[in-house]
């Protein structure tokens, strides 16, 4: 953790401090921050890093030979109820100002971001403090990648790339013995393709045909198993990473057609969201040239326009992308988001991002979505894997 750096920031943006405050793991932006995943800790505790001057820690009678030693600046301790209040109105009293960041966001608008109770707010609150979201420096602190967690993507980006290619290319090998392969069949392949590279995952892939590929977060069931047959549409989404705790995530969606003529509907729905994505990364590209600041719900405003005025907007029911991570695939930066919320956080250099559109038409037995990661890199946006231009024909 850079102190230096972070109370710059903190200054920057006309803060008096940064107050992390976590229990039980509620807060994983505070674990996230002080390198504590891992530890454990049974109590409160809070941390403060005042715009000036040394950080200051306040953690239970128990917890102060066990908590971390990496953790820097002055520690006191508590053991009641009373002496945490009191302990707290310490560490804040001396403070020039009274504005402090905390993982909360007004009315709940980022809920990826409000991850401090209610309670503690009214304590902090009650101290004579004014708490305004830490998001910005979340951002800036734990959302970007340095250059080799930008290779670390690019290399995973490829290797979830071509065990996609494999998978596909098996469905039409089944096909030709004879045989219609499970959807949960081609997703314990990808699984073993996962683990034959090193990567690691948060959840199996989905792979999903038909109707269920209507259902964005559909998950293959060995009790249940569909086969993937001719004449099928075929979703696979799947995401991984490199083994290091900080290496992100690749998160990509492609559709394939199990045979040589898709349906003139299929056709239709495939290039609406090929078109809607490419609008989303078009506005990136383009205010990345411009050198002008873009907001998540911006990106989501594109794409989402592009569908609507295709007539499909009630069939695009989720946002258009989300922040890429590190301990999952969803990370805590902005959201392309104008639907769910309304993100206004800014895109910042070095962060990545997906742009997933996607349309749903269950009672058609249609689903179709478009996934790919976005790195604002130095040079300009960058996508690391390959760009779905026409549906995969599984001859």
């Amino acid at each position: 953790m850079d102190i230096p750096a972070l109370q710059r920031a903190i200054a920057e943006q006309r803060l008096d401090g940064w107050l992390l405050y976590d229990f039980h793991g509620q807060n994983p932006t505070a674990l996230g921050v002080l390198g504590l995943a891992g530890h454990m800790l049974t109590r409160r505790f809070a941390y403060l890093v005042p715009a000036r001057g040394e950080p200051r820690l306040l953690v239970h009678a128990i917890e102060v030979g066990s908590f971390p030693a990496h953790v820097p600046g002055r520690r006191a301790s508590y053991a009641s109820w009373q002496s945490f209040h009191a302990g707290l109105e310490r560490m804040l009293a001396d403070l020039p100002g009274r504005r402090l960041a905390m993982e909360y966001f007004p009315m709940a608008g980022i809920p990826y971001l409000s991850r401090v109770d209610a309670g503690t707010l009214e304590l902090v609150r009650s101290l004579g403090v004014e708490v305004v979201s830490s998001g910005e420096l979340v951002q800036q602190f734990l959302c970007r990648f340095d250059d080799r967690q930008v290779e670390s993507h690019a290399r995973a980006c490829r290797a979830i790339d071509e065990a996609k290619d494999e998978a596909f290319a098996r469905v039409g090998e089944e096909h030709r013995r004879g045989r219609e392969p499970a959807e949960h069949e081609i997703q314990d392949l990808l699984m073993a393709r996962f683990a034959e590279r090193g990567l690691v995952t948060d959840h199996p892939p989905i792979v999903a045909v038909n109707g269920h590929a209507a259902d964005p977060h559909y998950v293959p069931s060995r009790e249940r198993p569909t086969s993937i047959r001719r004449g099928d549409l075929l979703l696979i989404d799947l995401w991984a990473r490199e083994p290091r705790a900080d290496d992100p995530y690749a998160d990509i969606t492609w559709m394939a057609f199990c045979g040589d003529r898709p349906t003139p509907r299929m056709e239709e729905v495939f290039r609406v969201v090929a078109g809607a994505r490419d609008a989303g990364f078009g506005l990136v590209v383009e205010a990345f040239r411009e050198g002008r600041r873009l907001e998540g719900w911006q990106v989501d405003r594109v794409v989402r326009d592009h569908v609507v005025a295709r007539g499909f907007g009630d069939r695009f029911v989720h946002r258009t992308g989300h922040s890429i991570g590190f301990a999952s695939a969803h990370g805590d930066g902005a959201n392309m988001d104008d639907l769910e919320t309304h993100d206004t956080r800014p895109l910042l250099e070095r962060t990545a991002f997906s742009i997933e559109p996607g349309v749903y038409l269950p009672d058609e037995g249609i689903g179709v979505r478009l996934e790919i990661d976005v790195v604002l890199h130095p040079g300009g946006p960058r996508i690391y894997s390959r760009l779905q231009e026409e549906l995969v024909r599984i001859a």
